[in-house]
């Protein structure tokens, strides 16, 4: 029997066909509130039950719990807000409102009942999320963008298959959920990436699938920062590397559209929560998990889990250590399997890679297989990275 959903109970706000073209023609004379990118992903995952227990954006109650406690205001363990903020040049909107929400092209993708409109210190909720309140910080610098004013409510999604990337890979929480009892799996760990899979992503994958019964491939292509490797690329790699070098019927490969808010530790533990609500019994977390720059500490995104109990969390962490090859060794390890010291180790950070390809040099088999290590290559030709 796979997890429960987080808060028991897998969420379903999200309507195609007949039923959105009816919600689109009760918004017609509504007000209409514009959902930047941010709140886009968050409103499609809403309705789709992937940020279940939540049916829509949090009102101050949720927002403050959330913030201060790390807990929904009702109880169950959730680290960051996911709140919907009113926009200059919007139409100002009171509590019983019924409103549309559109995207800045003006196209409808839901709607809310309004519940609460509340001022928030944006400062305060990056300081206490995202532990800082430096600029430099791409989290810092969306809060700032911000009016200041949230608006809280349950909403309903439209979905519209035809407008989304990679569909052969774009699975729901219940549709993952069949997928795994399909296979026959009872437990499975979902793999959370942003970046080009390479060996150390494989080894730590491979040594999690030992113990449980599959692997979800779960990469994040929402919205990211400036300079990450594009989601298309990625993707590539995976479909590469799956053909090979993973049994077909112990893993399983989805998207997952969420938007990074780099948030270190406490989005390791929003993106476990997430993986939850898809069927996942285990998260893999790894080094500096959604980090960003030298904000958190290599391990801050693991010692996080430990002041969850662990049956309000649902999940389990698996905790891996940086992994690198050894050449002394003749294989993959991390510090708690290898005996040699640095001078043995490779070990290639993201921006050492992406300098490597702007150069026309391969990255070596060492660090990634030579097929992945193609793939790169060709998109840094092509300006892809």
């Amino acid at each position: 029997m796979l997890v429960p959903p987080h808060g028991g109970r897998l969420i379903d706000r999200q309507y195609e066909g007949a039923e959105a073209e009816e919600i689109i023609k009760q918004v017609k004379d509504c007000k209409l509130l514009t959902l930047n990118a941010r709140e886009k992903n968050d409103l499609k995952m809403i309705g789709s039950g992937a940020m279940s227990p939540l049916e829509g954006f949090m009102p101050r109650a949720d927002y403050e719990s959330v913030i201060d406690l790390m807990h929904l205001f009702s109880g169950p363990v959730w680290s960051l807000p996911v709140v919907l903020s009113h926009k200059y040049g919007d139409p100002e909107v009171s509590t019983g409102d019924h409103v549309g929400l559109k995207d800045i092209e003006g196209t409808i993708w839901g709607d809310m009942q309004i519940e609460e409109v509340f001022e928030a210190d944006l400062m305060a909720e990056a300081d206490k999320t995202l532990g800082t309140t430096d600029d430099s910080h791409p989290g810092v610098m969306y809060l700032k963008s911000l009016s200041g004013k949230y608006i809280g409510g349950n909403i309903r999604s439209i979905r519209r298959r035809e407008t989304e990337s990679f569909q052969n890979y774009r699975l729901d929480p219940r549709e993952t959920r069949v997928l795994f009892r399909a296979k026959g799996w009872k437990t499975a760990v979902a793999f959370q990436t942003r970046n080009p899979i390479h060996r150390a992503h494989e080894y730590i994958q491979k040594c999690a699938m030992e113990i449980v019964d599959g692997l979800l491939l779960h990469p994040l292509v929402g919205e990211t920062q400036k300079g990450d490797i594009p989601a298309e690329v990625r993707m590539r790699c995976y479909e590469e590397i799956l053909k090979d070098y993973y049994p077909r019927t112990r893993v399983a490969m989805s998207v997952f559209p969420a938007a990074m808010r780099y948030a270190g530790p406490k989005e390791a533990v929003f993106h476990a929560i997430l993986r939850k609500n898809y069927g996942c019994s285990h998260f893999i977390v790894g080094r500096d998990h959604a980090g960003v720059g030298n904000f958190y500490g290599t391990y801050d995104a693991q010692v996080i889990f430990d002041q969850f109990d662990p049956d309000d969390l649902g999940i389990v962490p698996l905790k891996f250590e940086h992994a690198f090859y050894c050449s002394k060794c003749g294989g993959m390890a991390t510090p708690k399997t290898c005996a040699h010291d640095g001078q043995y180790h490779v070990f290639l950070s993201g921006k050492k890679v992406r300098a490597m390809l702007k150069e026309g040099i391969l990255p070596p088999p060492e660090f990634t297989r030579p097929e992945i290590a193609e793939i790169l290559m060709e998109a840094a030709r092509k300006g892809d990275n």
